[in-house]
């Protein structure tokens, strides 16, 4: 089997994951589906956690989460 049948037949892992991005858009537009209407509400909620006195330790975490990050 040539390399370029194979990575066909095995959905091409890596840099073109079709399987994972399959997944990927399913599980959002199910989440779309069944919570979208609740975004704005989270979107706010996110807001005044920021804004309260736990919000130094989000920005900590976020700090944290981004150090860790491919670039």
């Amino acid at each position: 089997m040539k390399d370029n049948e194979q990575k066909r037949s095995e959905g091409v892992q890596g840099e073109g994951d079709y399987k994972s991005a399959r997944r990927y858009k399913r599980d959002i537009d199910t989440f779309l589906k069944e919570k979208g209407d609740q975004i704005p509400d989270q979107a706010k909620e996110a807001e005044r956690a920021l804004d309260s006195p736990e919000g130094e330790d989000l920005a900590r975490a976020e700090e944290k989460g981004k150090s860790k990050a491919r670039r």
